[in-house]
């Protein structure tokens, strides 16, 4: 009886395993000592979109494939620039995986933590392919350094920047932001599913969003992970005005002992 209940035991294992990939459309573990370049893009650009701080770079000492993690590690660099549009005193990383990886629906979540500090601003989201906003914009994770909460927003055509479609969640007591957390978004046709650690924090539905516009998120789309450094929206949250827009000394002096890290272990997109 004893082997018998094993070998059922096994076989139920071997049937969950196989329909979970099955079920899936994308994993990224981020093994190895590189990122994988035949998903991922890294961005290179400081054009400052939103009055940001950093410069985006492509550097190995920035964003960092180490046991199993990717690790995107801010740098201070003062007078730095790529091609002389903006000098930023700050580097930091980008990564999206535009027409290497797309998608329509799906579940889509990371499990993730970050570094707390007014004006760190570290971003999992999704872009529609095609123009911004127009194509659409969901965000599952974003925060600006106040270590007891994330929010979720959707942006498009005529509901984007102070879009009314947000929601910002407060983590149970004796956690927050810095601690491992699993981020997901369930998009579907006729609606999108925010969640936090598996608990539903925010549902936003085609009827909600077309009393603000067009429905847009039946596209193509791709992923986003990123660590931006001040800007508009810390500055707004914190009514803060320096050393840097959106990013206060004890940050910068942070971000300069490199412990401002935004760390991901894993993403993952599954079917409906």
């Amino acid at each position: 009886m004893r082997s018998a209940a094993l070998i059922l035991l096994l076989f139920c294992c071997v049937q969950t395993l196989s329909a979970q990939k099955k079920d899936t459309l994308f994993f990224e573990s981020f093994s190895g000592n590189a990122l994988n370049r035949n998903v991922w893009n890294v961005e290179v650009n400081n054009r400052a979109d939103n009055n940001e701080q950093q410069a985006y770079a492509d550097s190995a000492s920035i964003i960092i494939i180490k046991n199993g993690l990717l690790t995107i590690k801010p740098v201070y660099h003062s007078g730095y620039s790529q091609n002389r549009v903006k000098m930023n005193d700050f580097v930091s990383g980008r990564m999206n995986t535009r027409n290497k990886y797309e998608f329509v629906y799906g579940n889509v979540s990371a499990r993730m933590k970050t570094a707390a500090g007014a004006g760190l601003w570290p971003a999992f989201w999704i872009l529609g392919k095609g123009k911004w906003p127009d194509a659409g914009e969901i965000d599952i994770m974003e925060t600006v350094g106040d270590s007891t909460w994330a929010s979720n927003a959707i942006h498009g055509p005529t509901y984007h920047g102070d879009t009314p479609l947000k929601s910002r969640n407060i983590f149970p007591k004796s956690t927050d932001v810095t601690q491992w957390h699993t981020y997901s978004v369930n998009v579907q046709p006729d609606k999108l599913i925010f969640s936090l650690d598996g608990v539903v924090t925010y549902t936003a539905t085609k009827e909600m969003v077309e009393k603000y516009g067009t429905w847009v998120f039946d596209n193509n789309k791709y992923l986003i992970l990123n660590l931006a450094l001040g800007g508009g929206y810390p500055q707004g949250v914190f009514k803060m005005q320096g050393p840097y827009p959106g990013l206060t000394q004890t940050t910068v002096d942070k971000i300069k002992a490199g412990k401002a890290d935004f760390v991901v272990d894993w993403v993952l997109i599954t079917k409906n």
